[in-house]
């Protein structure tokens, strides 16, 4: 079925051209699923490998920091913008160039001898990303009818979830065997196949005459820098002077001032702003982007002190440390075919109020069980538990949230939404940061939640239990974070399939 344009500025193919045209989309998915699996993975692996780039390129713990934080700040910074770009160019060109960037940077990070060359290299690494994130889901939306889609974005929210799971664990692997270059060297081969799958099975969509709007490219660009940068590296600078005059708050709070007046932008531009308002006249939209900011910040944080207390408390190497998670990514992979099959049936709100109530529950299960005395069998079933939450949350919401926007918005949509989602997670990661060095100055003055804590070896017996209950209290935040995203999906409404 072909439909014809309206008028100029509108979406040229609706979404059941492809499949009408006996064309399946689902080869098509399968070939993005494998880039974005990549450029999230990438948010965490990284972590396992720490110690090891720190000794061999002789580099301080600050130093080191950066090689995440450039990462997640170039990722996140440009998102809304990439996402309105694939609309105007073309979202297979955008995401093919993404993908080449990244690639490239990956094999620059291998290649490095210096942390400062490293730092450059995840830069631009950062920025591959962010092209392709918004390109993956805005292609979905538009290849796939709106009564098979949720199926479709069940697999790529499966993706997501599972991708930030699997990080540390790959990491482990890597660094433990080969060395820490092939947590980067790992991406160039993956990278090669994704491309050349992506050039042969994804089609290539009509674009969209867009006026663009610069002065919202600029304000976007600005504020999200400011509040992303100043959220990210507060707990580095102890939320006080950066340089001069500048300080953490000042440049959250000029970043917020900033996102203020782009929004207000948006509100007066009459042409084609950025970011179309009208996007949250949807409820479903705008409820799944608050409760998937809630999942993304719980997932970030709880790595931070679990595997602290897995490695310092119960002595574990990094590899052993990781491998606690595989209980959760197994049953987040063996739910998603499932999961996906009751999305297009079944109200949103009842299977995310599910997912959010089993990933609160192992959540707060894993929490009761960090002793100093807990085994590694200990952590099978909450984290089951949470696994299996997270499968009934990362899909439904993906699907939900694009189901009732127009086609023409797709890359709008989709950028909005990756944006929020890299938000919330770079939250999870300061907000965990600060409490837990606030629960250890508490339970046992003097220890730091900093990044030196994780070069060491096993904590002295002595204070096994203050460092346990410190790390034990930090777990409870993203529960508590997720309750939040609970309330929020009780707001949802039945979807829609009838779209233009």
């Amino acid at each position: 079925m072909t439909t014809t344009p309206p008028g100029p500025g509108t979406q040229t193919t609706s979404a059941a051209t492809v499949e009408g045209e006996g064309t399946s989309p689902w080869p098509a998915l399968f070939a993005l699923c494998m880039g974005f699996f990549m450029i999230l993975v990438d948010m965490t692996i990284v972590t396992v490998a720490t110690p090891d780039i720190m000794r061999e390129l002789d580099a301080e713990v600050n130093s080191v920091v950066w090689v995440t934080s450039a990462y997640l700040l170039a990722y996140a910074v440009p998102v809304l913008i990439t996402g309105r770009l694939g609309d105007r160019f073309g979202p297979k060109r955008l995401y093919l160039t993404g993908l080449t960037v990244f690639t490239l940077a990956s094999l620059w990070c291998g290649l490095t001898g210096t942390v400062e060359d490293l730092i450059a290299a995840r830069t631009f690494q950062g920025f591959g990303a962010a092209m392709m994130a918004p390109q993956t889901m805005a292609i979905i939306t538009r290849i796939f009818p709106a009564a098979r889609r949720g199926q479709a974005m069940s697999l790529w929210g499966a993706t997501a979830g599972v991708a930030t799971l699997v990080g540390p664990i790959l990491g482990g692997v890597l660094v433990g065997s080969l060395g820490w270059e092939w947590v980067f060297f790992v991406n160039i081969p993956f990278g090669i196949v994704a491309f050349f799958l992506a050039m042969k099975l994804v089609p290539s969509l009509p674009t969209h005459q867009h006026s663009f709007d610069w002065l919202g490219v600029a304000l976007s660009g600005v504020g999200m820098f400011c509040l992303v940068f100043g959220i990210q590296e507060g707990h580095q600078y102890d939320w006080g002077t950066i340089t001069g005059v500048i300080t953490v708050w000042r440049l959250i709070i000029l970043g917020l001032v900033v996102l203020a007046i782009f929004l207000f932008w948006q509100s007066r531009n009459r042409k084609e702003p950025l970011v179309p308002l009208r996007l949250f006249r949807d409820r479903n939209f705008s409820v799944s982007n608050v409760a998937i900011s809630t999942m993304s910040f719980a997932i970030t944080a709880i790595g931070f002190p679990f595997m602290l207390y897995a490695q310092l408390v119960l002595g574990m190497s990094p590899t052993e440390a990781a491998m606690l998670l595989v209980p959760m990514a197994i049953m987040s992979i063996v739910l998603a075919p499932p999961v996906g099959k009751l999305i297009d049936r079944v109200h949103p709100r009842n299977i995310t109020t599910i997912g959010f109530l089993a990933a609160a529950g192992g959540l707060l299960w894993t929490s009761l069980m960090m002793e100093p005395g807990a085994s590694a069998w200990d952590f099978v079933l909450p984290m089951a538990l949470l696994g299996a939450g997270s499968a009934a949350v990362w899909a439904p919401l993906t699907a939900t949230a694009t189901r009732n926007l127009p086609l023409n918005l797709a890359g709008a949509g989709a950028g909005v939404y990756n944006t929020t989602r890299q938000v919330g997670a770079v939250l999870g990661s300061a907000a965990i940061a600060v409490l837990m060095d606030a629960r250890l100055a508490k339970h046992l003055p003097g220890v730091s939640a900093s990044p030196e804590a994780s070069m060491g070896q096993a904590l002295p017996s002595a204070v096994h239990d203050p460092f346990s209950l410190a790390m034990s209290d930090a777990m409870l935040l993203p529960p508590a974070m997720l309750l939040v995203g609970l309330v929020a999906v009780l707001f949802f409404t039945a979807p829609t399939h009838d779209r233009t």
